[in-house]
């Protein structure tokens, strides 16, 4: 099994997974920076010139969600014998798909990254952000995790986080739940393992 990933938060999701999971996998390092996501190998891959990608023996797997829900199929883990708990899991994975990932992502992009500041652009992602904040913070002061019990929502969204954090446009002390949940999962071996051997293997 082989694993197409960079040290972005999309790219971390999938060996989180891999080693709660317990599978055995290896790291392919695409360089975004360099623009790997771009050559015609990885285009065989995924069409959306993006990471990760799964590869395991005859089945090839692009967008994260997918390849979460894929691996839960797989191996069982964290999969609810009911529907209703089934389907919250899904509605927050989803959430974190559609609002949380996109959101963030262009936060960082014109607080941090653009080469021009708009300050339109900068308050209206800073304030999405923040709203989707209040919407994790909400959720968490009634469960401690986001569908209840740990799983692929939370695998899928810490890293987002994570990345608030480390590029300081989430100020986590504001959001007392969500800073427990997050420190929560950012004790767990498997996760301590993820990000060391992404970080090795993306230098």
């Amino acid at each position: 099994m082989k694993a197409y990933v960079w040290k972005t938060p999309n790219g971390y999701k999938i060996p989180i997974m891999l080693e709660e999971v317990g599978l055995t996998y290896e790291l392919v390092p695409i360089n975004i920076n360099a623009k790997e996501q771009f050559t015609p190998e990885f285009l065989a891959l995924n069409p959306n010139h993006k990471i990760p990608v799964l590869v395991d023996g005859d089945i090839t797997i692009f967008e994260s969600g997918a390849i979460l829900l894929y691996l839960v199929e797989k191996t069982g883990a964290f999969q609810p014998k009911d529907l209703k708990h089934k389907y919250e899991i899904v509605e927050w994975l989803m959430f974190q798909l559609a609002n949380v990932g996109p959101m963030f992502g262009q936060a960082n992009h014109f607080l941090n990254k653009a080469p021009e500041k708009i300050e339109y652009a900068m308050k209206r992602y800073a304030d999405e952000t923040n709203r989707l904040m209040e919407i994790l913070e909400t959720r968490l002061s009634s469960a401690p995790y986001l569908a209840g019990e740990y799983g692929i929502a939370d695998i899928a969204t810490w890293p987002w986080v994570r990345s608030g954090v480390r590029n300081e446009y989430v100020a986590l002390e504001a959001f007392p739940q969500t800073k427990q949940w997050y420190e929560e999962i950012e004790k767990r071996e498997a996760v301590k393992r993820a990000l060391q051997k992404v970080d090795e293997a993306c230098k």
